[in-house]
């Protein structure tokens, strides 16, 4: 008896882990195509390559890992036993002496799996994935890009700073440049310049223009000051946005960070929505548990019929879309008052323990045990 049921654990559970790899990789594709879409300018417009482009955009892939394993598992496993229901292969296996539990056991333990990887993922790799994705845009955005400069191309390098050179020689110098900038309001300034470099020493993009005259506009008097100069250097970098600062999203902060936040660092108004995070990393992986379980009572559960039933695994759907719209809703609401913070652990422990009293209950699971017996016999 042992023998045959590891056989039939592993046989369903092997199906139960393809499964799942396929579809939250296939998940996870379209997310990743949908989202990355938004830094298809940086490769357009900024002549980024696209090699850059694929190491940037994978590091948003362990987020979205994370987010869609709950729902991926509620859907391989409601996919998978209700197959083995419509190929009456649940009606020989309980016809056998198979329990409810017995049944439910490769689920179970594919969500077990499943729970861990997103511990794993949320409290380690996402929040190390998010921090080096921002790190990473942040470089872009604001130091490699002033080494993209092309020829003949008015290249926005900040909202306040353009930068147009005409000609670049073999030498990799600078021909014909201009610089309109408007980082101080109260001074824009025109630069021109005959040629340039471009300076690499670490620190904030620099240009060494040579030749070239300054035009300032005092506001104040309405006077156009110039100013002529053999060598002058401008930083690239947006001096309105802090320079090389950079400010550390909730997503990159540890679990240690989201519930004792730094007070000089973190306002105490945003405090709530850092410990909603906290919560909520600890509890989407048991919400994947919880979502198993719904599968579970959807296709177990019930009278047998020899062409399956589609109305419970039906409205297992529309439970499972309603919980996790839900389970935005809890967020948002907790982010803004914390004493509903029990909410993201009841919204995630307590479809679970509903589904897992409906599988166990005699007379839920009652009825799918002795019409399976019956259509055998028949």
């Amino acid at each position: 008896m042992k023998l045959r049921d590891t056989w039939i654990d592993r046989y369903v559970l092997r199906q139960l882990m393809v499964g799942l790899l396929a579809v939250t990789a296939g998940l996870a594709a379209l997310i990743w195509l949908t989202q990355s879409l938004r830094f298809v300018e940086l490769v357009v417009n900024r002549g980024l390559s696209f090699r850059v482009f694929l190491q940037l955009t994978s590091l948003l892939l362990p987020n979205f890992v994370a987010i869609i394993l709950p729902i991926a598992c509620f859907v391989v496993v409601l996919f998978v036993y209700q197959r083995l229901a419509g190929d009456r292969e649940l009606t020989v296996m309980r016809a056998a002496g198979l329990s409810q539990v017995a049944l439910a056991r490769p689920a179970l333990r594919l969500a077990a799996i499943a729970m861990l990887i997103g511990f794993a993922l949320n409290l380690w790799l996402v929040p190390a994935a998010s921090a080096a994705f921002r790190e990473f845009q942040f470089e872009i955005r604001n130091r490699v890009v002033a080494f993209l400069l092309q020829e003949g191309v008015f290249t926005q390098v900040s909202e306040h700073l353009t930068v147009y050179v005409r000609a670049r020689d073999r030498d990799g110098g600078l021909l014909g440049i201009l610089v309109d900038d408007g980082r101080n309001p109260a001074s824009h300034a025109t630069i021109l310049a005959e040629s340039g470099k471009l300076v690499a020493d670490g620190g904030p993009p620099r240009v060494l223009l040579v030749n070239g005259t300054r035009q300032e506009l005092d506001h104040r008097s309405g006077r156009l000051n110039m100013l002529s100069f053999d060598q002058n250097t401008i930083e690239l970098s947006d001096a309105d946005k802090g320079g090389e600062q950079r400010f550390r999203d909730v997503s990159e902060m540890s679990l240690a960070e989201l519930f004792n936040p730094d007070p000089r660092v973190v306002p105490e108004r945003d405090w709530g929505k850092l410990r909603m995070e906290g919560h909520r990393r600890l509890a989407n992986p048991i919400t994947g548990v919880s979502f198993t379980l719904v599968a579970l009572a959807a296709v177990l559960t019930g009278a047998f019929r020899r062409h399956g039933s589609l109305i419970r695994p039906f409205l297992a759907v529309l439970a499972v879309v309603a919980l996790v719209a839900g389970g935005l809703a809890v967020g948002n609401l907790a982010a803004r008052q914390s004493a509903l913070l029990p909410l993201i652990w009841l919204h995630a422990i307590l479809p679970g323990v509903v589904a897992g009293w409906m599988l166990l209950a005699p007379q839920f699971a009652g009825g799918g045990l002795a019409s399976s017996r019956s259509a055998v016999a028949g």
